[in-house]
């Protein structure tokens, strides 16, 4: 799921940043930004192996502010050649949170960015072509699904192996969706949101398998606090399940659902009525870019995992 707007030393250098506060009076004072950069620049000059100091500077706290306030514009806005510009910085960043310790689940929160980076970068370079004209009597070919970059995705995923906690989840995580009356298939959703590591978490406070914010958590019932159940592999199914059984029930197509699950369901409301749209296709150029690049991820890593492309989904059982 898509992270709200904080300053990047708040939100990939500290565990505390991305931490839900304990309730009142036992939670501490929060860090100032200033406190939580020295922070991470003494991590990083303590632990960063030489190879990596000799490729990236611990940068100043302005370059920091700046990266996060252009990362964040790439992702919210709609155009993938803007967003395809931040390879570079990320990857730079990439490699300093891979050499901190105790910082994998953050680094992975970015590499997964890194790959909708990618992905427009491919956009980007390809020629803008057209379809060929239609001859008489002949019945045009349809494409088997009409999200747009499916195919890009199909190829990206194709090339990657099976997440190694896959034989010992996905059992486990389909029978959740099933029980729910939502198409197993869809428990892949887990590997598009945190490579299937119950443990992962975003900057902004996402947290478990499906990436799930403790207020949306909390409306689905997922405790998150002592225990936070997010981490639970099977109440976290359940949960992303009804979750998504209900944005089905709101948009009519796993497309729009899927889209709602990353940017909002508010968000694609507005510009579905704004545009008079019905479908994924008729609203996917203006929605922010991670998002036009999330919805056909996850309908290709479905696809290519569990064999069945996005238009032969069936809906969550009756609905």
């Amino acid at each position: 799921m898509r992270f709200r707007p904080l300053c990047l030393l708040c939100t990939v250098l500290t565990v505390a940043a991305a931490a839900e506060p304990a309730p009142p009076p036992a939670s501490p004072p929060e860090p100032s930004a200033d406190e939580l950069y020295q922070a991470g620049k003494e991590l990083f000059d303590e632990f960063a192996p030489p190879e990596v100091k000799e490729q990236y500077e611990f940068p100043s706290k302005e370059s920091w502010d700046a990266f996060a306030q252009r990362l964040q514009q790439g992702l919210d806005q709609n155009d993938l050649s803007v967003l395809a510009q931040y390879e570079p910085e990320a990857r730079a960043a990439l490699a300093a949170l891979r050499a901190l310790p105790d910082y994998s689940d953050y680094a992975d929160w970015l590499e997964g960015r890194l790959d909708y980076i990618e992905a427009a970068g491919q956009v980007a370079k390809q020629p803008m072509t057209k379809p060929p004209p239609s001859r008489p009597g002949v019945r045009p070919v349809r494409p088997v699904t009409n999200v747009p970059y499916y195919d890009l995705w199909l190829a990206r995923v194709r090339s990657r192996p099976v997440p190694a906690r896959a034989g010992q989840l996905m059992p486990l995580l389909r029978e959740a969706f099933a029980t729910e009356g939502v198409p197993a298939e869809l428990a892949w959703l887990a590997e598009v949101e945190s490579t299937l590591d119950p443990a992962a978490r975003s900057p902004a406070g996402a947290k478990g398998l499906f990436q799930l914010m403790p207020v949306t958590a909390r409306s689905l019932g997922l405790s998150t606090f002592l225990p936070d159940e997010r981490t639970d592999a099977a109440k976290a199914a359940r949960a992303a399940a009804r979750y998504l059984r209900t944005l089905y029930g709101k948009f009519g197509e796993w497309p729009l659902a899927f889209a709602a699950y990353n940017a909002g369901e508010g968000r694609v409301r507005r510009l579905l009525e704004s545009r008079g749209g019905h479908t994924f296709a008729d609203v996917a150029a203006a929605l922010p870019a991670e998002t036009r690049m999330y919805v056909p991820k996850v309908c290709a890593t479905v696809a290519v995992r569990a064999g069945v492309t996005p238009d032969r989904l069936p809906a969550p059982v009756g609905s």
